[in-house]
């Protein structure tokens, strides 16, 4: 990461904000385009989801690392990979991003600018795919952060493109997504009432995904790295 605190502020802000403003804008482009066919709608959505991510990773992952999700932030910050006092500007940013983007969307297609959902996501199916898909998240971005750090945009587009369609709530695995889509009555949007719900799920699936994956992908120890380098099999 490189820049001033409110450099950093700024990318989470306008990251997030752009990423809400093409998931629910995409959402409606898709509904209006689709012609009743809900698979159409999805997959138009799905798309647009996913590039945006490589896109917005790519470019504001100098700035800020492009988090635009409290579970990665959190996520972070329990790593030690970001200062305590940077939490909550970080989170703040991301919140009001997401909530400027779902207004941007509605305003670019003529919408009322702030609507209540009355889309219904609830019960046992749903909180076990978003605790699902923000596990698998933030496995990607642990697991190629430190293998392949370059690949670590395109995964995760292509990781949450994928999500869309393996998991029954069509994988927001963001606490500030969850917020922010519960302010649009649109193809995208979360009913008020099961947004708790929701992030609950998402913030123990990273939770349990840091400790997992911190595990699985832990380096081994230098006595462990000789032992395995001094094995008759590994010579050449």
């Amino acid at each position: 990461m490189n820049g001033s605190p409110a450099r950093l502020f700024a990318a989470e802000a306008i990251g997030t904000a752009l990423l809400l403003a093409t998931v629910v804008g995409s959402g409606i482009m898709a509904e209006r385009l689709a012609g009743g066919n809900a698979a159409i709608a999805l997959l138009g959505n799905t798309l647009a989801t996913g590039c945006i991510l490589v896109v917005l990773i790519l470019m504001l992952g100098p700035v800020s690392g492009a988090h635009m999700n409290p579970a990665v932030t959190l996520v972070f910050a329990l790593r030690g990979e970001l200062r305590p006092r940077q939490v909550g500007p970080y989170i703040a940013a991301q919140l009001l991003g997401a909530i400027v983007g779902v207004a941007l969307a509605h305003a670019m297609f003529e919408e009322a600018l702030v609507q209540a959902s009355t889309h219904a996501r609830t019960g046992p199916s749903q909180w076990l795919s978003e605790f699902t898909a923000t596990f698998g998240l933030i496995g990607v971005i642990l697991g190629l952060r430190r293998a392949r750090p370059d690949a670590v945009p395109l995964a995760v587009g292509l990781y949450i493109a994928a999500a869309y369609w393996f998991t029954a709530s069509t994988s927001f695995a963001n606490p500030a997504v969850a917020l922010a889509r519960s302010l649009t009555n649109t193809f995208s949007g979360i009913a008020r009432s099961d947004v708790p719900a929701f992030v609950v799920a998402e913030l123990v699936g990273a939770l349990t995904a840091m400790i997992f994956f911190g595990w699985m992908f832990k380096p081994p120890t230098a006595a462990h790295q000789a032992a395995l380098e001094a094995r008759p099999d590994r010579a050449t």
